[in-house]
């Protein structure tokens, strides 16, 4: 399973944000690695902070360069604004439905759960993380899965979390989700400026 493993905080740092969830160590300090990090910066060129936001969108959802460049491939063929429905793949992602559904805290464990055989979609089970979830898709916790503490604990602790998102429905009793519709762009909560991914790409 292709992922990046390198330093999360000091990624976080050079994008200016917490893309790998809550961290106590990027929050103590928010400044850009590096001997200067605090320092005076000169102002970006247009290539950086289109650059910038294709780094933040990849880092955040978990996909490596070649992953990420083949949706985009996929998105500017399909009809709409490309930009939106980059967005709208990227969270049609089994391994982003189940994290939104509260079924994992995180995007990484959520990709580890469904790599683990953990998760079903329509009955089947299902290993791959980059799956596309259609409309209507049921997505849910494997029978024998059900009993696992780690994933009754995140189930509870996040009862609410599938509340927030309109395009998802999830019954914690059953331990089952349902993918509704793709997203609307307003809908989608992180601070990425996907034009600037588009321009990115189509020089």
């Amino acid at each position: 399973m292709a992922r990046y493993t390198g330093p999360r905080t000091k990624k976080a740092r050079a994008l200016g944000e917490a893309i790998f969830g809550f961290d106590r160590a990027f929050e103590k300090r928010k400044t850009p690695p590096g001997q200067h990090g605090g320092g005076r910066r000169k102002q970006k060129s247009d290539y950086a902070n289109q650059l910038r936001e294709k780094q933040k969108a990849k880092y955040t959802y978990g996909l490596l360069e070649k992953q990420f460049r083949n949706l985009f491939d996929k998105a500017s063929r399909k009809k709409g604004v490309t930009g939106e429905v980059l967005l709208q793949l990227l969270e049609s992602r089994l391994d982003n439905a189940v994290f939104r559904l509260g079924i994992a805290p995180t995007r990484r464990a959520a990709r580890q759960l469904v790599s683990h055989r953990h998760i079903v979609v329509n009955g089947v089970v299902n290993n791959i993380p980059s799956t596309q979830l259609k409309p209507g898709d049921v997505v849910s916790v494997r029978g024998k899965s059900k009993n696992l503490e780690v994933i009754a604990q995140n189930v509870a602790s996040n009862i609410s979390e599938a509340k927030k998102y309109s395009w998802l429905q999830f019954s914690s009793d059953a331990m089952e989700g349902k993918f509704l519709e793709y997203p609307e762009r307003e809908l989608i909560p992180e601070k990425i400026n996907e034009q600037l991914i588009v321009e990115l790409y189509s020089k």
